[in-house]
Protein backbone atom coordinates (compact mmCIF):
# COMPACT_ATOMS: atom_id res chain seq x y z
CA UNK A 1 0.00 0.00 0.00
CA UNK A 2 1.21 3.76 -0.86
CA UNK A 3 2.97 5.74 1.95
CA UNK A 4 0.08 8.11 3.48
CA UNK A 5 0.42 11.27 2.07
CA UNK A 6 -0.72 12.79 5.57
CA UNK A 7 1.06 10.22 8.20
CA UNK A 8 -0.22 12.70 11.10
CA UNK A 9 -3.45 12.37 10.41
CA UNK A 10 -3.72 8.92 10.43
CA UNK A 11 -1.71 8.86 14.17
CA UNK A 12 -4.42 11.10 14.91
CA UNK A 13 -3.34 13.02 17.93
CA UNK A 14 -4.20 16.00 19.97
CA UNK A 15 -1.71 18.13 18.76
CA UNK A 16 -3.34 21.39 16.81
CA UNK A 17 -3.01 20.93 12.74
CA UNK A 18 -5.05 24.14 11.66
CA UNK A 19 -6.15 27.25 12.92
CA UNK A 20 -8.15 30.08 11.50
CA UNK A 21 -8.98 32.62 13.98
CA UNK A 22 -10.52 31.45 16.92
CA UNK A 23 -11.54 28.00 15.54
CA UNK A 24 -9.36 25.44 15.02
CA UNK A 25 -8.45 21.51 14.49
CA UNK A 26 -6.28 19.42 15.98
CA UNK A 27 -5.38 16.54 13.81
CA UNK A 28 -7.64 13.94 15.84
CA UNK A 29 -10.55 16.65 14.58
CA UNK A 30 -9.39 16.89 11.16
CA UNK A 31 -9.10 13.22 10.87
CA UNK A 32 -12.61 12.46 12.00
CA UNK A 33 -14.09 15.60 9.94
CA UNK A 34 -12.24 14.58 6.98
CA UNK A 35 -12.49 11.16 7.09
CA UNK A 36 -16.41 11.15 7.47
CA UNK A 37 -16.66 13.64 4.30
CA UNK A 38 -14.84 11.29 2.07
CA UNK A 39 -16.42 8.45 2.89
CA UNK A 40 -19.68 10.19 1.59
CA UNK A 41 -17.95 11.76 -1.57
CA UNK A 42 -19.34 11.21 -4.91
CA UNK A 43 -17.57 9.58 -7.80
CA UNK A 44 -16.01 11.64 -9.96
CA UNK A 45 -14.56 14.97 -8.84
CA UNK A 46 -15.59 17.78 -7.01
CA UNK A 47 -15.79 21.68 -6.78
CA UNK A 48 -14.65 23.55 -3.55
CA UNK A 49 -15.79 26.79 -2.67
CA UNK A 50 -12.15 27.89 -1.83
CA UNK A 51 -12.69 30.53 1.08
CA UNK A 52 -9.60 31.04 2.80
CA UNK A 53 -11.59 29.07 6.12
CA UNK A 54 -10.91 25.84 8.35
CA UNK A 55 -13.92 24.33 5.87
CA UNK A 56 -11.85 24.43 2.68
CA UNK A 57 -8.96 23.35 4.55
CA UNK A 58 -11.55 20.01 5.45
CA UNK A 59 -13.05 19.75 2.02
CA UNK A 60 -9.91 19.36 0.52
CA UNK A 61 -8.32 17.11 2.82
CA UNK A 62 -11.21 14.71 2.68
CA UNK A 63 -11.42 14.32 -1.26
CA UNK A 64 -7.94 13.78 -1.05
CA UNK A 65 -8.22 11.07 1.73
CA UNK A 66 -10.49 9.50 -0.63
CA UNK A 67 -8.94 9.71 -3.75
CA UNK A 68 -11.16 12.44 -5.15
CA UNK A 69 -10.04 14.91 -7.39
CA UNK A 70 -10.04 18.91 -6.20
CA UNK A 71 -11.41 21.52 -7.90
CA UNK A 72 -10.85 24.33 -5.91
CA UNK A 73 -12.82 27.87 -7.28
CA UNK A 74 -11.88 31.50 -6.34
CA UNK A 75 -14.57 33.33 -4.99
CA UNK A 76 -13.80 36.19 -6.54
CA UNK A 77 -14.08 33.92 -10.24
CA UNK A 78 -16.43 35.91 -12.89
CA UNK A 79 -19.12 34.43 -14.48
CA UNK A 80 -17.65 33.75 -17.83
CA UNK A 81 -14.64 31.33 -16.09
CA UNK A 82 -16.40 29.94 -13.71
CA UNK A 83 -19.17 28.34 -16.72
CA UNK A 84 -15.73 27.36 -18.64
CA UNK A 85 -14.37 25.49 -15.51
CA UNK A 86 -17.43 23.75 -14.79
CA UNK A 87 -17.90 22.84 -18.41
CA UNK A 88 -14.28 21.39 -18.85
CA UNK A 89 -14.12 19.43 -14.80
CA UNK A 90 -17.73 18.32 -15.05
CA UNK A 91 -17.65 18.71 -11.05
CA UNK A 92 -20.15 16.59 -9.12
CA UNK A 93 -20.67 18.31 -6.04
CA UNK A 94 -19.72 21.59 -5.27
CA UNK A 95 -18.28 21.61 -1.30
CA UNK A 96 -18.84 24.77 0.82
CA UNK A 97 -19.07 26.44 3.87
CA UNK A 98 -22.57 26.47 5.57
CA UNK A 99 -23.54 29.91 5.05
CA UNK A 100 -21.69 30.90 2.28
CA UNK A 101 -23.09 32.58 -0.82
CA UNK A 102 -22.73 30.82 -4.28
CA UNK A 103 -23.13 32.10 -7.41
CA UNK A 104 -26.05 31.58 -9.93
CA UNK A 105 -23.44 29.51 -11.88
CA UNK A 106 -23.10 27.14 -9.42
CA UNK A 107 -27.00 26.54 -9.01
CA UNK A 108 -27.50 23.28 -10.81
CA UNK A 109 -24.41 21.87 -9.16
CA UNK A 110 -25.49 19.69 -6.39
CA UNK A 111 -24.07 21.42 -2.99
CA UNK A 112 -22.80 20.18 0.17
CA UNK A 113 -22.29 22.05 3.09
CA UNK A 114 -18.84 21.49 4.45
CA UNK A 115 -18.71 19.87 8.45
CA UNK A 116 -15.74 20.64 11.01
CA UNK A 117 -17.17 17.36 13.18
CA UNK A 118 -17.44 13.99 12.48
CA UNK A 119 -16.67 10.16 13.51
CA UNK A 120 -15.02 8.87 9.98
CA UNK A 121 -11.33 7.45 9.64
CA UNK A 122 -9.02 8.11 6.99
CA UNK A 123 -9.41 5.36 4.02
CA UNK A 124 -6.92 3.61 2.52
CA UNK A 125 -4.52 5.34 0.61
CA UNK A 126 -4.73 6.26 -2.98
CA UNK A 127 -2.23 5.21 -5.88
CA UNK A 128 0.31 7.88 -6.53
CA UNK A 129 -0.55 8.50 -9.72
CA UNK A 130 -4.18 9.28 -9.00
CA UNK A 131 -5.24 13.03 -9.93
CA UNK A 132 -5.34 14.91 -6.38
CA UNK A 133 -6.12 18.49 -8.04
CA UNK A 134 -7.07 20.15 -10.88
CA UNK A 135 -5.64 23.66 -10.64
CA UNK A 136 -6.91 26.19 -13.50
CA UNK A 137 -4.16 28.66 -14.77
CA UNK A 138 -4.73 32.33 -15.09
CA UNK A 139 -5.64 31.97 -18.52
CA UNK A 140 -3.65 34.89 -19.82
CA UNK A 141 -3.54 33.48 -23.87
CA UNK A 142 -6.82 31.79 -23.78
CA UNK A 143 -9.41 30.15 -21.44
CA UNK A 144 -7.80 28.57 -18.47
CA UNK A 145 -6.22 25.73 -18.67
CA UNK A 146 -7.00 22.53 -15.97
CA UNK A 147 -3.60 21.65 -14.27
CA UNK A 148 -3.93 18.00 -13.62
CA UNK A 149 -1.76 17.31 -10.49
CA UNK A 150 -1.06 13.93 -9.11
CA UNK A 151 -0.46 13.13 -5.17
CA UNK A 152 2.74 12.36 -6.69
CA UNK A 153 3.91 15.57 -7.53
CA UNK A 154 2.36 16.88 -4.61
CA UNK A 155 4.52 14.25 -1.95
CA UNK A 156 7.58 14.89 -3.73
CA UNK A 157 7.42 18.79 -3.73
CA UNK A 158 6.81 18.84 0.10
CA UNK A 159 9.34 16.44 0.66
CA UNK A 160 12.21 18.46 -1.45
CA UNK A 161 10.89 21.40 0.68
CA UNK A 162 11.46 19.47 3.75
CA UNK A 163 15.06 18.87 3.00
CA UNK A 164 15.46 22.31 1.39
CA UNK A 165 13.73 24.79 4.22
CA UNK A 166 15.01 21.47 6.63
CA UNK A 167 10.89 22.17 7.20
CA UNK A 168 10.02 19.75 10.75
CA UNK A 169 6.40 19.33 12.50
CA UNK A 170 7.78 21.71 15.15
CA UNK A 171 7.50 24.77 12.81
CA UNK A 172 4.04 26.69 12.95
CA UNK A 173 3.56 28.20 9.86
CA UNK A 174 1.48 31.60 9.41
CA UNK A 175 0.22 32.80 6.16
CA UNK A 176 -2.94 34.97 4.80
CA UNK A 177 -2.45 33.66 1.48
CA UNK A 178 -5.87 32.55 -0.98
CA UNK A 179 -6.47 28.88 -0.79
CA UNK A 180 -7.27 28.20 -4.26
CA UNK A 181 -3.71 27.77 -5.99
CA UNK A 182 -0.69 26.35 -4.92
CA UNK A 183 1.03 28.32 -2.92
CA UNK A 184 -1.69 28.84 -0.42
CA UNK A 185 -3.04 25.80 -0.85
CA UNK A 186 -0.76 23.34 -1.32
CA UNK A 187 2.55 24.83 0.45
CA UNK A 188 0.69 26.56 2.85
CA UNK A 189 -2.40 24.17 3.80
CA UNK A 190 -1.43 20.83 2.57
CA UNK A 191 2.64 21.51 3.62
CA UNK A 192 2.47 21.50 7.22
CA UNK A 193 0.01 18.98 7.43
CA UNK A 194 2.76 16.43 5.54
CA UNK A 195 5.21 17.95 7.74
CA UNK A 196 3.02 16.68 11.23
CA UNK A 197 3.64 20.67 11.79
CA UNK A 198 0.94 23.83 12.30
CA UNK A 199 -0.95 26.58 9.89
CA UNK A 200 -2.30 29.67 11.81
CA UNK A 201 -4.50 30.86 9.09
CA UNK A 202 -4.91 35.05 8.97
CA UNK A 203 -7.57 35.11 6.96
CA UNK A 204 -6.36 37.98 5.05
CA UNK A 205 -2.98 39.18 5.38
CA UNK A 206 -2.10 42.00 7.47
CA UNK A 207 0.81 43.50 9.18
CA UNK A 208 -0.79 43.07 12.78
CA UNK A 209 -1.78 39.57 11.99
CA UNK A 210 1.63 38.43 11.38
CA UNK A 211 2.95 40.47 14.27
CA UNK A 212 0.57 38.66 16.69
CA UNK A 213 1.37 34.96 15.57
CA UNK A 214 5.23 35.47 14.99
CA UNK A 215 5.46 37.01 18.34
CA UNK A 216 3.19 33.84 19.97
CA UNK A 217 5.14 30.69 17.88
CA UNK A 218 5.01 31.08 14.39
CA UNK A 219 8.14 30.15 13.02
CA UNK A 220 7.64 30.59 9.07
CA UNK A 221 6.03 33.20 7.03
CA UNK A 222 5.18 32.69 3.67
CA UNK A 223 4.04 35.52 1.82
CA UNK A 224 3.86 37.18 -2.05
CA UNK A 225 5.79 40.40 -2.69
CA UNK A 226 3.15 42.90 -2.41
CA UNK A 227 3.35 41.28 1.49
CA UNK A 228 6.63 42.04 1.77
CA UNK A 229 6.76 44.89 -0.05
CA UNK A 230 4.22 46.15 2.38
CA UNK A 231 6.16 44.68 5.32
CA UNK A 232 9.75 46.47 4.12
CA UNK A 233 7.74 49.89 4.09
CA UNK A 234 6.73 49.39 7.46
CA UNK A 235 9.77 48.02 9.75
CA UNK A 236 11.39 50.96 9.95
CA UNK A 237 8.90 52.42 12.25
CA UNK A 238 7.00 49.52 13.50
CA UNK A 239 9.15 47.72 16.46
CA UNK A 240 6.61 45.09 17.21
CA UNK A 241 6.91 44.15 13.48
CA UNK A 242 10.32 43.83 13.55
CA UNK A 243 10.71 42.45 16.51
CA UNK A 244 8.46 39.93 15.65
CA UNK A 245 10.29 39.08 12.04
CA UNK A 246 13.72 38.60 14.10
CA UNK A 247 11.95 35.95 16.36
CA UNK A 248 11.29 33.59 13.03
CA UNK A 249 13.12 30.70 11.82
CA UNK A 250 12.42 31.47 8.13
CA UNK A 251 10.62 34.31 5.71
CA UNK A 252 10.08 32.68 2.41
CA UNK A 253 8.39 34.73 -0.41
CA UNK A 254 6.91 33.14 -4.00
CA UNK A 255 4.75 33.69 -6.65
CA UNK A 256 6.55 36.64 -8.20
CA UNK A 257 9.91 38.10 -7.87
CA UNK A 258 10.54 39.96 -4.82
CA UNK A 259 12.19 43.34 -5.51
CA UNK A 260 15.97 43.73 -4.15
CA UNK A 261 15.25 46.77 -2.98
CA UNK A 262 12.54 45.44 -0.43
CA UNK A 263 15.18 42.04 0.48
CA UNK A 264 17.41 44.75 1.63
CA UNK A 265 15.01 46.83 4.03
CA UNK A 266 14.25 43.92 5.79
CA UNK A 267 17.22 42.46 6.46
CA UNK A 268 18.63 46.23 7.51
CA UNK A 269 16.07 46.20 10.07
CA UNK A 270 15.20 42.74 11.15
CA UNK A 271 18.19 40.93 10.23
CA UNK A 272 16.56 38.46 8.40
CA UNK A 273 17.40 37.47 4.89
CA UNK A 274 13.89 36.38 2.85
CA UNK A 275 14.39 33.19 0.60
CA UNK A 276 12.61 33.07 -2.60
CA UNK A 277 11.79 29.93 -4.23
CA UNK A 278 10.25 29.38 -7.80
CA UNK A 279 7.66 27.29 -9.18
CA UNK A 280 4.40 26.81 -11.17
CA UNK A 281 1.22 24.98 -11.22
CA UNK A 282 2.17 22.59 -13.58
CA UNK A 283 5.56 21.93 -11.57
CA UNK A 284 4.93 22.80 -8.33
CA UNK A 285 8.28 23.97 -6.79
CA UNK A 286 11.62 23.82 -8.80
CA UNK A 287 13.78 26.07 -7.18
CA UNK A 288 14.52 27.20 -3.57
CA UNK A 289 17.57 29.19 -1.85
CA UNK A 290 17.98 26.79 1.11
CA UNK A 291 18.16 27.72 4.79
CA UNK A 292 21.40 26.62 5.33
CA UNK A 293 22.83 27.97 1.87
CA UNK A 294 23.98 31.56 0.61
CA UNK A 295 21.77 34.40 0.55
CA UNK A 296 21.45 35.79 -2.50
CA UNK A 297 18.61 38.78 -2.86
CA UNK A 298 17.20 38.41 -6.41
CA UNK A 299 18.17 34.78 -6.75
CA UNK A 300 15.68 31.59 -6.90
CA UNK A 301 18.17 29.35 -6.00
CA UNK A 302 18.89 26.01 -6.99
CA UNK A 303 17.60 23.04 -8.28
CA UNK A 304 15.54 21.22 -5.43
CA UNK A 305 16.01 17.38 -5.05
CA UNK A 306 14.93 15.23 -7.56
CA UNK A 307 14.49 18.27 -10.28
CA UNK A 308 16.54 18.31 -13.50
CA UNK A 309 16.84 21.90 -14.41
CA UNK A 310 18.39 23.40 -17.84
CA UNK A 311 18.31 26.98 -19.89
CA UNK A 312 17.88 26.75 -23.51
CA UNK A 313 18.63 29.53 -26.23
CA UNK A 314 15.70 29.86 -28.90
CA UNK A 315 17.08 26.46 -31.01
CA UNK A 316 16.20 24.45 -28.03
CA UNK A 317 20.09 24.17 -27.26
CA UNK A 318 21.43 23.47 -23.79
CA UNK A 319 22.79 26.45 -22.44
CA UNK A 320 24.79 27.56 -19.24
CA UNK A 321 23.05 30.85 -18.50
CA UNK A 322 26.16 32.56 -17.62
CA UNK A 323 26.37 35.20 -20.26
CA UNK A 324 23.19 34.59 -22.25
CA UNK A 325 19.35 34.51 -21.20
CA UNK A 326 17.92 31.17 -21.68
CA UNK A 327 14.42 29.59 -21.06
CA UNK A 328 14.06 27.66 -18.05
CA UNK A 329 13.25 24.11 -18.42
CA UNK A 330 12.38 21.42 -15.85
CA UNK A 331 11.40 17.84 -15.09
CA UNK A 332 10.95 15.33 -12.21
CA UNK A 333 8.22 13.70 -10.30
CA UNK A 334 7.31 17.27 -9.31
CA UNK A 335 5.45 17.57 -12.85
CA UNK A 336 1.99 17.60 -13.53
CA UNK A 337 0.55 14.80 -15.65
CA UNK A 338 -1.89 16.69 -18.19
CA UNK A 339 -3.90 19.64 -19.52
CA UNK A 340 -7.10 18.79 -19.00
CA UNK A 341 -9.07 17.45 -22.10
CA UNK A 342 -5.91 19.29 -24.00
CA UNK A 343 -4.07 16.75 -25.12
CA UNK A 344 -2.68 19.47 -27.99
CA UNK A 345 -1.38 21.83 -25.22
CA UNK A 346 0.33 19.06 -23.18
CA UNK A 347 2.22 17.52 -26.12
CA UNK A 348 2.82 21.35 -26.66
CA UNK A 349 4.11 22.00 -23.44
CA UNK A 350 6.91 19.67 -23.47
CA UNK A 351 9.94 18.85 -24.81
CA UNK A 352 10.99 15.33 -24.60
CA UNK A 353 9.96 15.01 -21.02
CA UNK A 354 11.43 18.57 -20.45
CA UNK A 355 8.66 21.12 -19.70
CA UNK A 356 8.66 24.21 -21.20
CA UNK A 357 8.06 26.89 -18.89
CA UNK A 358 8.29 30.13 -20.28
CA UNK A 359 10.96 31.72 -17.83
CA UNK A 360 13.42 33.60 -18.72
CA UNK A 361 16.81 33.12 -16.53
CA UNK A 362 20.36 33.34 -16.17
CA UNK A 363 22.37 31.13 -13.96
CA UNK A 364 25.79 31.95 -11.67
CA UNK A 365 28.98 29.65 -11.05
CA UNK A 366 27.51 28.38 -7.73
CA UNK A 367 24.13 27.09 -9.90
CA UNK A 368 21.48 29.77 -8.51
CA UNK A 369 18.84 30.65 -10.73
CA UNK A 370 17.70 34.16 -11.71
CA UNK A 371 14.89 34.76 -13.26
CA UNK A 372 14.17 37.94 -15.90
CA UNK A 373 11.16 37.57 -17.05
CA UNK A 374 8.72 35.61 -19.46
CA UNK A 375 9.78 34.77 -22.50
CA UNK A 376 6.11 36.28 -24.00
CA UNK A 377 6.32 39.50 -22.10
CA UNK A 378 9.88 39.83 -20.54
CA UNK A 379 11.98 39.16 -22.72
CA UNK A 380 12.70 42.27 -24.43
CA UNK A 381 15.10 42.15 -27.96
CA UNK A 382 16.62 46.04 -28.20
CA UNK A 383 19.26 47.11 -30.70
CA UNK A 384 20.92 43.61 -30.69
CA UNK A 385 20.53 42.99 -27.50
CA UNK A 386 18.16 40.31 -25.20
CA UNK A 387 17.06 42.60 -22.14
CA UNK A 388 15.65 40.96 -19.34
CA UNK A 389 12.61 43.13 -17.46
CA UNK A 390 13.27 41.93 -14.20
CA UNK A 391 16.93 43.36 -13.93
CA UNK A 392 15.40 47.10 -14.91
CA UNK A 393 12.28 47.15 -12.66
CA UNK A 394 14.91 46.09 -9.64
CA UNK A 395 16.73 48.84 -10.89
CA UNK A 396 14.12 51.13 -11.46
CA UNK A 397 12.70 50.35 -7.33
CA UNK A 398 16.34 51.81 -6.34
CA UNK A 399 15.37 55.13 -7.41
CA UNK A 400 13.97 57.76 -4.67
CA UNK A 401 10.77 58.55 -6.70
CA UNK A 402 10.16 55.38 -7.77
CA UNK A 403 8.06 53.14 -5.74
CA UNK A 404 6.41 50.66 -8.08
CA UNK A 405 7.73 49.71 -11.64
CA UNK A 406 7.16 47.14 -14.50
CA UNK A 407 9.09 47.39 -17.51
CA UNK A 408 7.77 46.05 -21.32
CA UNK A 409 8.96 46.31 -24.22
CA UNK A 410 7.10 48.18 -27.49
CA UNK A 411 8.01 47.85 -31.16
CA UNK A 412 10.61 50.35 -32.50
CA UNK A 413 11.74 51.12 -36.44
CA UNK A 414 15.14 51.29 -35.73
CA UNK A 415 15.80 49.15 -32.29
CA UNK A 416 12.79 46.44 -33.20
CA UNK A 417 11.54 46.96 -29.64
CA UNK A 418 12.11 49.81 -27.23
CA UNK A 419 12.17 49.70 -23.50
CA UNK A 420 9.05 51.11 -21.39
CA UNK A 421 8.91 52.06 -18.31
CA UNK A 422 5.45 51.92 -16.25
CA UNK A 423 6.15 53.86 -12.71
CA UNK A 424 4.13 54.66 -9.96
CA UNK A 425 6.22 57.86 -8.81
CA UNK A 426 7.01 58.03 -4.76
CA UNK A 427 6.80 61.06 -3.51
CA UNK A 428 8.01 63.40 -6.49
CA UNK A 429 7.41 62.73 -9.94
CA UNK A 430 10.74 62.24 -11.52
CA UNK A 431 11.05 63.23 -15.69
CA UNK A 432 11.94 60.36 -17.91
CA UNK A 433 15.31 61.75 -18.12
CA UNK A 434 16.33 61.37 -14.29
CA UNK A 435 14.79 57.91 -14.74
CA UNK A 436 16.73 56.79 -17.59
CA UNK A 437 19.88 58.13 -16.07
CA UNK A 438 19.38 55.97 -13.53
CA UNK A 439 18.83 52.93 -15.06
CA UNK A 440 22.16 53.61 -17.04
CA UNK A 441 24.53 54.39 -14.41
CA UNK A 442 23.07 51.25 -12.61
CA UNK A 443 23.27 48.63 -15.56
CA UNK A 444 23.95 49.66 -19.13
CA UNK A 445 23.41 52.47 -21.72
CA UNK A 446 21.47 49.88 -24.10
CA UNK A 447 19.13 48.92 -21.08
CA UNK A 448 17.37 52.77 -20.50
CA UNK A 449 13.72 53.33 -20.45
CA UNK A 450 13.00 54.93 -23.81
CA UNK A 451 9.82 55.96 -22.51
CA UNK A 452 8.33 56.59 -19.18
CA UNK A 453 4.65 56.50 -18.32
CA UNK A 454 3.28 56.97 -15.09
CA UNK A 455 0.27 55.44 -12.82
CA UNK A 456 -0.96 55.35 -9.50
CA UNK A 457 -0.82 51.56 -9.14
CA UNK A 458 0.06 48.91 -11.37
CA UNK A 459 -2.66 46.35 -12.62
CA UNK A 460 -2.10 42.99 -10.09
CA UNK A 461 -3.65 39.83 -10.31
CA UNK A 462 -4.58 38.42 -6.56
CA UNK A 463 -1.42 36.98 -6.15
CA UNK A 464 -0.06 40.58 -6.35
CA UNK A 465 1.64 40.11 -9.78
CA UNK A 466 1.53 42.56 -12.16
CA UNK A 467 -0.36 41.80 -15.07
CA UNK A 468 1.62 43.38 -18.02
CA UNK A 469 -0.96 42.32 -20.49
CA UNK A 470 -3.18 45.25 -19.03
CA UNK A 471 -0.41 48.05 -20.01
CA UNK A 472 -0.06 49.65 -22.91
Amino acid sequence: MPDPLFPAIHAGSGKEALRFGDRSLTYAGLGAAAGALAAELPAGRVAVWATPTLHTSVAVVAALLAGIPVVPLNPKIGERELAHILADSSPAQILAEPGAELPDGLAGLPRRDIPLEGAGAPPAEPDAETPALIVYTSGTTGPPKGVVLPRRAISTTLDALESAWQWSAEDVLVHGLPLFHVHGLILGILGPLRRGGSVRHLGRFSLEGVTRELSTGATMLFGVPTMYHRIAESVATDEELTAALRRARLLVSGSAALPVHDHQRITAATGQQVIERYGMTETLMNTSVRADGERKPGSVGVPLAGVDLRLVDESGAEIDGRDEVGEIQVRGPNLFTEYLNRPDATVAALDNGWFRTGDMATRDDDGYVRIVGRKATDLIKSGGYKIGAGEIENALLEHPGVAEAAVTGEPDDDLGERIVAWVVPAGYRPDAGEVADHVAKLLAPHKRPRVVRYLDALPRNDMGKIMKRALG
